[in-house]
């Protein structure tokens, strides 16, 4: 079986000169964003939070020096707050001696341990044409077209920093010298997706993650990452083996996960689901 997609954009009305970057004026004082844009992060403490629900799969065996995939995007619907994300997570630690780089997609806006795009005062800007925080047009739709962007993360063997490349663009990186774990390799990478159950009313919530429908729809239905890749210590770029994968699905009656057999779409995954139903309370 083979399926068939569609690059997406990043919606941009500016592009800064030659020689010069983009700079976040007032953070504090923009609107909060109910729609698919693009995001990156650093985190520090557990990968893992309470309320934070996921449904990834993870490479884990250390000397991992990157990861890569092209993501499908979509527009999930947001209730009290939350968000919903599918990304790629470089991870390096345990407990809460931790240490992650994430890029990816994200529908709303958060507040976490950690900072977001360019108010990470530790990411690097260098490219002029490109900037976190843009929002990607068009979105998948249920039934109809899909589309998708490319991420990949990996560590510059000669500087040591971490660079953020989307859409065969280098963005720009996280230096070395801001991590205490993730200074050296990572332990273990991850794709996936992520929303934040705040419980609200004593039930759970109903943010959808991905296209808010479970995997088992598969193709134009659920969404999917394809072309998971990672760079091992020699710093080539291999195709992840199905077989070394290990799922994380924190609540399978809400959002699940399972893999695809499309054979032009490399090792690839489906996940999503609805939150709040019958069986997800």
């Amino acid at each position: 079986m083979e399926a068939k997609t569609l690059e997406a954009e990043f919606l941009q009305d500016w592009q800064c000169p030659e020689g010069t970057i983009p700079i976040v004026r007032s953070p504090q004082n923009r609107p909060r964003r109910k729609t698919s844009f693009l995001s990156s992060s650093i985190q520090s403490g557990v990968h893992l939070s309470n309320n934070h629900e996921y449904a990834t799969i993870s490479l884990h065996g250390g000397n991992l020096y990157g990861a890569s995939g092209r993501l499908n995007v979509w527009k999930p619907a947001i209730f009290n707050g939350e968000f919903s994300l599918t990304q790629i997570w470089v991870v390096a630690g345990h407990g809460n001696e931790v240490n992650t780089v994430e890029a990816g997609w994200q529908s709303d806006g958060y507040q976490r341990t950690g900072c977001y795009n360019l108010e990470c005062p530790g990411f690097v800007q260098t490219s002029h044409k490109l900037t976190l925080d843009g929002k990607i047009v068009p979105i998948s739709r249920y039934g109809g077209d899909q589309f998708e962007i490319s991420i990949y993360i990996h560590k510059d063997k000669k500087s040591g920093n971490w660079w953020l490349r989307m859409q065969e663009i280098d963005v720009g990186y996280w230096p070395s010298s801001i991590f205490n774990k993730l200074s050296d390799r990572a332990d273990y990478v991850s794709w996936g997706g992520e929303i934040v159950n705040s419980g609200a009313q004593g039930h759970h919530t109903s943010t959808q993650m991905g296209s808010g429908h479970f995997a088992g729809e598969g193709y134009r239905k659920a969404s999917y990452v394809r072309n998971l890749r990672y760079v091992d210590e020699s710093r080539a770029i291999k195709d992840a083996d199905p077989h070394k994968l290990a799922p994380l699905v924190s609540r399978p009656e809400c959002y699940d996960l399972q893999m695809g057999n499309f054979n032009n779409y490399g090792t690839h995954f489906f996940y999503g689901g609805p939150g709040f139903s019958d069986k997800c309370k």
